[in-house]
């Protein structure tokens, strides 16, 4: 396979919004796969990373009709554990040589680990030919968004990225009222999350302490650099916010919390992205509470955007987490009595709406001449919009239908490498520094401006551990 750039070529302003507005559709064109399994056919699945999310990641392949041949987890003991329910699985601490001895027997692959492991893991998956269910984030880097994206619809293999909330009928509803007009055109976009609920904010600690004679640190690391162990800072859920396993509370939970206005506002690649406040800076963890903005220049149908995100855990008594001014969620205090922890609010010429939950689930509108929300299923000018969308037979039910019939899950890969590399340009713009205003061209990966950018697009993986080049 070469090792071209995707986009590496220049670009016109034409170009870049018909590149911008691919992410209007909610299922995409492309991804024909190369072989359609047949409704009948037994599906081989190896499930990479058999705890946490990758416990119920197992268990959902098997409960969609995947037969699990192989287990693979870096931790002996969840290996074992996970091993008692498939006694018949082969059991693998290392992925890439589950991946080579089992070839011809594995025809899926689940992806369940940190963050940091994903590109690799999905990416070797693919280039043998394997359709793929990943865990969300689906990348840590943007380098890795395209490259996965390009490699999805080289191989022509049947891809779902786990933002389980992409089957909700209220996501999709959400996103057919936004787009037939309901509260006009939409100027501002607020998204805020309660994350993080895991350690971060902080320096590494010294030392080192013995290894768990249960888990292969050395696989746990995997491409990231090497490191001494120490207790209860990365394994176990304390990776998420250092930047050398995990992508923080944005990488975290905006592939849920902005994945229905990402659809809804057809929002492609910003033009500019800006960390306008973070607190205390650490070297090598995200910060405890964010504020970042987002440009979006004019799509398909779309006038500009501005997109805020705000980070920060109101239990956290040591800050005031980020918020959207009062003056923007005067209807939702009115409406719930307190801010909620979580929310996304679209603001347009005819009005707002706000989805309380992180999935999108369901939704509220206030229209302008109207003092408070209501729930869209009350609200007389949002039920005059017929309901159109298609229901999901389930998250994991699409990408094992797309399997067997070749119809597009609702969130493959085309879509969600495309949310991800967007969602990732915060954590870019953290990077670079509070209060620079990051321009970006989207096709070629870079800032004009911030030439250092580059350093955070692509990790330098160890070796062993490399990726493959792109696809043109």
């Amino acid at each position: 396979m070469g090792s071209k750039s995707i986009g590496s070529g220049g670009s016109t302003r034409r170009d870049f919004l018909r590149s911008s507005a691919l992410a209007a559709a909610t299922t995409m064109a492309f991804p024909y796969i190369n072989k359609v399994l047949g409704a009948n056919a037994k599906i081989n699945v190896a499930c990479i990373g058999v705890d946490g999310k990758g416990d119920s990641d197992t268990d959902d392949s098997a409960r969609c009709g995947g037969n699990i041949v192989a287990l693979c987890d870096v931790d002996e003991n969840s290996l074992n554990n996970k091993a008692k329910k498939y006694p018949n699985a082969k059991l693998y601490r290392d992925f890439r040589k589950m991946l080579s001895e089992m070839d011809k027997s594995i025809d899926a692959v689940t992806v369940s680990t940190p963050d940091h492991v994903h590109g690799m893991a999905a990416s070797m998956a693919m280039m043998m030919g394997k359709h793929v269910y990943c865990q969300k984030p689906l990348v840590q880097t943007v380098y890795e968004a395209r490259l996965l994206r390009g490699l999805a619809k080289q191989k022509k293999v049947a891809t779902q990225m786990g933002n389980q909330g992409s089957a909700g009928s209220g996501l999709r509803r959400a996103v057919e009222v936004i787009q037939a007009g309901l509260i006009g055109p939409v100027r501002e976009l607020h998204v805020w999350s309660n994350r993080p609920i895991w350690p971060q904010g902080l320096d590494r600690p010294q030392g080192e302490d013995p290894i768990p004679s249960s888990l292969d640190w050395d696989l746990w690391l995997g491409p990231a650099q090497m490191r001494p162990f120490k207790k209860d800072v990365y394994h176990g859920f304390k990776w998420r916010g250092w930047l050398d396993f995990g992508t923080g509370a944005l990488g975290d939970m905006a592939c849920h919390t902005v994945n229905m206005p990402f659809r809804a506002l057809k929002m492609g690649f910003p033009t500019a992205v800006e960390c306008e406040l973070m607190s205390r800076v650490y070297s090598e963890t995200f910060p405890k509470t964010s504020r970042i903005r987002f440009e979006f220049p004019e799509r398909e149908g779309m006038v500009p955007l501005k997109f805020w995100w705000y980070d920060g855990n109101p239990d956290n008594k040591d800050l005031a987490p980020l918020r959207p001014l009062a003056e923007l969620t005067k209807e939702v205090l009115d409406m719930r009595g307190t801010m909620p922890v979580s929310g996304c609010l679209l603001v347009g010429d005819k009005g707002k709406i706000f989805s309380p939950d992180d999935y999108g689930s369901q939704f509220y509108v206030c229209l302008k001449e109207e003092k408070k929300y209501m729930g869209s299923g009350n609200h007389e000018a949002c039920k005059a919009i017929p309901e159109n969308f298609e229901k999901s037979p389930g998250h994991n039910e699409e990408w094992f239908r797309m399997m067997r019939e070749e119809k597009p899950a609702y969130s493959n890969f085309d879509i969600a490498a495309y949310l991800t590399e967007i969602i990732l340009l915060g954590c870019i713009a953290m990077r670079v520094g509070e209060g620079r205003r990051m321009e970006w061209d989207g096709p070629n990966m870079k800032s004009p401006n911030i030439p250092e950018a580059a350093n955070f697009v692509k990790r330098t993986n160890r070796p062993g551990w490399e990726l493959p080049g792109m696809v043109a």
